[in-house]
């Protein structure tokens, strides 16, 4: 009797995808062959492939180097897995990953994003071009820079971003770059030396280099800096558990972060869905790219919300350590956080369907739309082909968005500014 294993291994060799030693890959029930594209697909041995959302488009390879395992991941076309875990994210066309992946839920690496072998992410998202080295763990964090294949931004092997802290919370992502500037392609890129690390949440601008060796722990928001990581010896101290000596930076962090989120998910409403049309396999990409978005942002909303029911407990450490001394803004910032919780919460939610000044919203849309009827629908080309003054004017609508989030939140948080 053949198994139903079997059977879809068959059909897949049947339309046409290559693989070469059938007996070693397993493909799960649930998985929709239909989604496996058959042209230049590559499965080789070991590969496991699982998950009713699972996609493979055109010319994708899978376990070149080892065994790869997708679950309900979206390929765009070209992608190459050349070995390791891989669940619930997104790879745009001719991104790729190295041996040893573990890519866990909630990441979108956009068009030749790659990295080398052993790189661990989770929600993360890598803008085009930029590029891990080998044994980097870079979860929570955004990463954008570059002009092309040559010219991009690049994180050194050995490389970690510390994202939980000793009060376990995760209210950390990193903004290395940034949406707004980021998407038109046209940014410097951002180099991230090896054997460092950064602390988040951290805000790094372009055309910034962190020296190898680097454990950087603050922010440099306007780039062009060269980042020694030089800082004052500090004495051991006392370690309480639950206690938070400040939270503006990883508030307003966290604040700016999630805006650029709502900001990006808005860029693929209005600009990128315009690419993913004339096929159910692209628009399922697209989807899958949206999906993961969505994912983040609820995420960052659970880690920030966490953060805050912290508050009550670190007032009463901080009170009960520091007695008449206590800093009374840190005490009013607090109180805030914890106070407005939910306000903050249901203004982060509106403001996720906030599409940003709409005339310059319309003027980009306008100039994009003519560019694409004149270089085709190839997302990298018509961006790189939009002039000065559409890159600009596309560039402040985003900024509109990002503005527009920052100041309803901020309202909640007076004494954050």
């Amino acid at each position: 009797m053949v198994s139903n294993k079997n059977s879809l291994i068959t059909a897949l060799i049947e339309k046409g995808v290559k693989i070469p030693n059938p007996f070693s890959v397993e493909i799960s029930e649930e998985v929709n062959i239909d989604l496996i594209s058959s042209e230049d697909v590559t499965i080789h041995s070991g590969c496991k492939i699982f998950g009713k959302k699972t996609l493979i488009m055109q010319g994708v390879k899978l376990g070149s180097r080892s065994p790869v395992t997708i679950k309900n991941c979206q390929l765009g076309k070209n992608v190459e897995l050349k070995g390791g875990y891989f669940e619930g994210s997104t790879f745009l066309d001719s991104a790729n990953m190295g041996d040893g992946a573990e890519v866990r839920e909630g990441c979108l690496l956009e068009e030749e994003a790659n990295g080398a072998h052993t790189v661990g992410l989770k929600q993360t998202i890598l803008f085009p071009f930029v590029t891990l080295g080998s044994i980097v763990n870079f979860c929570d964090i955004l990463m954008a820079g570059g002009t092309n294949r040559r010219n991009h931004s690049e994180v050194g092997s050995s490389y970690i971003h510390f994202n939980y802290t000793p009060n376990q919370d995760k209210a950390t992502a990193s903004l290395i770059g940034d949406v707004a500037y980021g998407v038109m392609l046209n940014q410097p890129p951002i180099f991230l030396g090896g054997q460092g690390g950064i602390v988040g949440p951290s805000q790094i601008g372009y055309k910034t280099v962190i020296a190898a060796g680097v454990i950087y722990r603050g922010d440099c928001p306007q780039g062009h800096k060269l980042l020694m990581g030089k800082e004052p010896q500090k004495e051991d101290m006392d370690f309480y558990p639950g206690l938070y000596w400040s939270v503006k930076k990883r508030v307003i962090n966290s604040i700016e972060y999630i805006a650029n989120i709502i900001t990006l998910r808005q860029w693929y409403l209005n600009v990128r869905s315009k690419f993913y049309q004339g096929s159910e396999m692209k628009k399922l990409l697209y989807e899958g790219a949206v999906e993961k978005l969505e994912l983040i942002f609820n995420e960052r909303i659970k880690r920030f919300k966490q953060l805050a029911s912290k508050m009550e407990k670190s007032i009463e450490l901080y009170k009960s350590i520091m007695g008449n001394k206590v800093s009374e803004e840190l005490l009013y910032q607090k109180r805030e956080l914890v106070d407005n919780i939910q306000k903050i919460e249901n203004s982060f939610n509106e403001c996720l369907s906030y599409s940003g000044d709409e005339k310059k919203k319309d003027e980009f849309l306008k100039n994009l739309d003519n560019t694409y009827k004149k270089t085709g629908n190839d997302y990298i080309k018509v961006i790189k082909n939009l002039n000065e003054h559409n890159l600009k004017v596309g560039t402040s609508w985003l900024l509109s968005i990002v503005e527009h989030t920052r100041n309803t939140l901020l309202k909640y948080l007076p004494s954050f500014v």
